[in-house]
């Protein structure tokens, strides 16, 4: 990679950390976010993943979004095992977590229960803040590897920042935003691979890297993470045709998965099964999970087909917030199956596109909530990077989409901007919904309309790239 690209590229993500720890929240605003912080608040204090008298387990003052009766008794996303209480958050992404605050404390940092606010900002910059910047930065070269010119791409880069439900998502401490940073990370990985790969040279730095870094992935969500592992496997696999390359991947995701599954038995006495998968453990007086914890197949077998459906579609549907998307969803699906042969990189967008597909549905199957009260479906929100990757491609291929893309990007700047100012932990549609979708609709529609029909074409620069096996 030419040096001036990776100095864009961290330039980009520095300057998106500083927008996201500008608009970062200086309290909990939710059950989630506040879980999250109470396990970090009992690591730092304690040395404990027992969140018993954390601020944010009890409501303290200073720990919640002021005036929300919802929050005046503290985070009801918890779980009771045996006699203590516990986050029903994955418990691996606390640890560094905590340790980095610990550190913050050796320069003058406030102890969480002193301070809870500040912690409460500082936790949300280390892990949304982060999440953000190393997506935006991702994403510049991404952008760049699909062949965008450079005054495309950085309209490509502005709705992959501004006109989708990222914004939001940095205003409180989430995995989903955290785990969009790593998915595409690890595209940036698998590029590398295949490059390497394709030039006969050794890629295993890149190789284990991917690995570590789809290991963490996979502790930021249970139900994302399994089929997210399978998808990069079978990339590097098909990619490398190397049992040596799959082993070296598999070395580099044996620490965070190993260890994830190790804290999953440690606190709750199970390797396989989530511990928000216990309904036993989420059975106290006055939960509101007992009848719609996520991980159980429903019996309604219709109604569950369109609560899938809805999922991408309905008016908290994923496809719907972040219009961007309809786009890589319809044109970039027929492009990537039947008109991207030979395209260097095709093998792991068509990795990428059946996790989505194959997440989409567990979800569809397993849950009736839409990730409870969230903008959107924050479950999805990884789903950003992979699908802006194969939209990177598409524009390169048809140009004569631009201007559609250009009208869906348009249109969701101000449902992203509705979106930020609510912050992500949302239970109704953002203000003005209706008529931002409408808008993309209907200017998607007249676009497309009116738009010259060109035959898509792969880029020279990029069919001339050999793809060969390793030696």
């Amino acid at each position: 990679m030419p040096p001036h690209m990776n100095r864009t590229a961290c330039a980009l993500a520095l300057a998106a950390f500083v927008i996201a720890a500008l608009g970062a929240k200086p309290y909990a605003t939710a059950w989630n976010d506040g879980s999250r912080l109470a396990s970090v608040e009992a690591l730092v204090e304690r040395g404990t993943f027992r969140i018993d008298g954390t601020a944010f387990l009890e409501g303290a003052p200073g720990a919640y979004e002021p005036d929300n009766p919802l929050l005046a008794k503290g985070t009801l996303d918890k779980l009771r095992i045996g006699d203590h209480w516990y986050s029903d958050k994955p418990p691996l992404v606390s640890v560094p977590l905590a340790g980095a605050y610990r550190a913050l404390m050796w320069f003058g940092a406030p102890a969480p229960s002193e301070a809870p606010g500040a912690f409460a900002w500082v936790v949300c910059v280390l892990l949304s803040g982060t999440g953000f910047a190393v997506a935006v930065g991702c994403a510049w070269v991404l952008g760049a590897r699909a062949g965008l010119e450079p005054n495309w791409r950085a309209v490509w880069l502005g709705a992959f920042a501004l006109a989708t439900v990222l914004p939001a998502y940095t205003r409180s401490a989430n995995n989903h935003i955290a785990q969009l940073g790593a998915v595409a990370a690890v595209c940036v990985l698998l590029c590398r691979i295949a490059d390497r790969t394709a030039t006969g040279r050794s890629a295993w730095g890149s190789l284990l890297a991917a690995g570590f870094v789809t290991g963490f992935a996979y502790n930021l969500d249970f139900g994302l993470g399994p089929p997210l592992v399978c998808a990069v496997l079978l990339a590097v696999a098909l990619r490398t045709r190397s049992a040596a390359a799959v082993l070296v991947f598999g070395m580099g995701l044996l620490p965070c998965v190993g260890a994830g599954h190790a804290l999953n038995f440690a606190i709750g006495g199970d390797w396989l099964k989530p511990l928000n998968m216990h309904r036993e453990y989420l059975s106290w007086p006055g939960s509101p999970f007992e009848t719609t914890m996520t991980g159980v197949m429903r019996d309604r077998y219709f109604a569950q087909f369109l609560y899938t459906l809805d999922l991408l579609f309905g008016k908290k549907g994923f496809l719907t917030h972040n219009p961007c998307l309809l786009l890589a969803v319809t044109s970039g699906a027929w492009w990537l199956l039947r008109q991207a042969k030979g395209v260097p990189y095709r093998v792991e967008l068509l990795a990428l596109a059946g996790w989505c597909a194959v997440a989409w549905l567990m979800y569809g199957a397993l849950s009736k909530n839409h990730g409870g009260a969230c903008v959107s479906v924050r479950w999805f929100v990884p789903f950003l990077a992979p699908g802006f990757w194969l939209l990177a491609h598409v524009l390169v291929a048809r140009p004569n989409l631009r201007r559609e893309f250009a009208v869906l990007a348009l249109c969701g700047v101000p449902l992203a901007l509705s979106a930020w100012l609510v912050g992500p932990w949302w239970m109704k549609n953002v203000p003005g919904y209706w008529f931002a979708f409408g808008a993309a609709l209907l200017g998607w529609a007249v676009a497309r309309a009116t738009a010259p029909r060109v035959k898509a074409e792969r880029p020279a620069a990029l069919a001339e790239v050999p793809m060969r096996r390793a030696a």
